[in-house]
């Protein structure tokens, strides 16, 4: 799962916390605020530079009027026509747009250090303690060493595997509500199952409980909040003014506040209980280990055990339930798909009447049918980056503090790259080897490069196991037998969302 960056959903969250719009806002004051931009004699400057393609901008707000609620779509939109380096304004931020595998591979091969680094809005520094977290830290020493904590202490293969059991549990108890709505004859809402098991399994895992046993049961809904959060100061800096007049950055001050205390007192739980470590059948969780890691680093604080903490809830939450509702949105929609990898799920469990993580290794075609949904819905549509430095990319001229924006949408559904690129065919995957580890840039869901999601393996075994179990336990079916599934397509700061939850009636298989 690609760390989520916040900045780029611009329209959906300022409607959210005020009546007026963006560019009703930026307007009213463009009289005062042209003369500043004069002064400034930016848009000279950038006359004189051999920039890529861009189409015309506005006075103010750049090319933000080009750009509708849905980010992905509007830029590959745009792209089409402008090509797949591309050059935007939006606001006071510069954006190169990379909408080609060729360039996203030119990028990541021969700039990757160039763009190293991702944005720092706001909402991340307030929420991550100052970026001393993984995702939004800047890329250099500290980056490194933080990284390779995640890497090698939290995220590795042993370490996910140690998981097992609380992944066991956490499905066990989603298919229990399963039959419990099937008895009752009642519609099983997917969508807020999948997001209820993947929020359970991190909590678990980073915080060794459940966010259900605390009074902070609503914490992902109060992380969502901080992700989608946008400031004038990000776009215009010189009207940063404006957030502290809407009340934005005091809700975001006062969210950050209330984790922080949240997040206190789950490590002071974790230093009280200190001797559990003691007993070798003891499994310990993400704060365990982090806790460990400052006994022999002084300068390891808590502030950054707090930051790296809310990466994890970031990182691997929505998008890992975004991933297990669309796969299972594309086998309802396409049932002979989903014939086909019940009869592998079913007969490689035999008997067992229990879907092993192991016997997951040899359901081949479940793992085409997820490969081809997050071609299709990569549950981050767009990574974005920023450049340290001048950068000359195919002799085109990229400024400093370039906002990056590669569009893994576009890239996934690119006719010269894929067949019939709009249509759900997981076989596609059996003659074609490539895969999501970020070396083949015609596919990167999870990025790719130095800033790669190191998560892949936490987010693979959790929608991989959960899929497998949908399908071996329960016949599936729409709410009116063969009603079209409404697969509208949402957007939510980087996030591909299903816009419809997606409701079915589930069938026992076994009786």
């Amino acid at each position: 799962m690609q760390l989520l960056d916040m900045e780029m959903h611009l329209h959906e969250t300022l409607f959210a916390y005020h009546p007026f719009t963006l560019l009703s806002f930026i307007f009213i004051f463009s009289t005062l605020m042209l003369l500043r931009l004069l002064l400034k004699r930016r848009s000279w400057g950038e006359q004189k530079l051999n920039l890529p393609p861009s189409p015309p901008k506005l006075p103010i707000i750049g090319n933000l009027h080009q750009i509708g609620f849905q980010l992905h779509r509007s830029i590959h939109n745009l792209s089409e026509k402008y090509g797949p380096l591309m050059f935007l304004r939006l606001g006071y931020l510069p954006t190169l747009v990379v909408s080609s595998a060729e360039m996203a591979k030119e990028i990541k091969v021969n700039h990757d250090i160039a763009f190293a680094n991702r944005p720092q809005t706001s909402a991340v520094k307030l929420s991550l303690y100052g970026c001393v977290d993984v995702a939004f830290c800047p890329y250099g020493e500290y980056w490194a060493q933080v990284r390779k904590i995640s890497v090698v202490e939290l995220l590795s293969t042993k370490k996910v595997r140690s998981f097992k059991s609380v992944r066991e549990e956490e499905i066990a108890l989603m298919i229990q509500k399963i039959s419990q709505s099937s008895s009752m004859g009642a519609p099983v809402n997917v969508s807020e199952l999948a997001t209820a098991l993947t929020n359970d399994i991190v909590c678990r895992c980073v915080l060794g409980r459940k966010h259900g046993n605390s009074n902070n049961g609503d914490l992902a809904g109060k992380l969502l909040k901080l992700q989608t959060a946008v400031t004038f100061s990000d776009l215009f800096p010189w009207l940063g003014w404006i957030d502290n007049l809407t009340g934005l950055m005091g809700r975001i001050k006062n969210i950050s506040r209330e984790l922080d205390i949240f997040y206190d007192q789950v490590i002071d739980e974790h230093l009280i209980h200190e001797n559990k470590h003691d007993n070798p059948d003891y499994n310990k969780d993400f704060i365990d280990v982090l806790l460990q890691i400052q006994k022999h680093h002084t300068n390891f604080t808590r502030e950054n055990i707090k930051a790296i903490i809310m990466d994890m809830f970031i990182g691997g939450t929505e998008s890992t339930s975004t991933t297990i509702e669309w796969a299972f949105a594309e086998l309802v929609k396409n049932p002979n798909v989903m014939r086909k990898a019940q009869e592998e799920v079913r007969r490689v469990v035999g008997k067992k009447n229990k879907v092993d993580e192991e016997d997951i290794h040899q359901m081949q075609y479940l793992k085409l049918v997820i490969k081809e949904s997050m071609r299709l819905h990569p549950a981050v549509a767009i990574n974005v980056l920023e450049s340290s430095m001048v950068t000359n990319i195919r002799g085109f001229h990229v400024p400093a503090n370039t906002r990056l924006i590669i569009n893994n949408w576009s890239i996934q559904r690119d006719a010269k790259q894929w067949e019939r690129p709009d249509e759900f065919i997981p076989e596609r995957f059996s003659y074609n080897p490539i895969d999501f580890k970020g070396k083949d840039y015609a596919f990167i869901p999870f990025g790719a490069g130095r800033r790669i999601c190191p998560g892949i393996s936490f987010a693979m075994i959790i929608v991989e196991s959960a899929v497998a179990n949908l399908l071996y336990w329960f016949d599936w079916k729409t709410l009116q037998g063969g009603e079209e599934l409404d697969m509208t397509e949402g957007f939510r700061v980087t996030v591909t969302v299903k816009t419809v939850p997606l409701r079915l009636i589930a069938v026992p298989h076994f009786s």
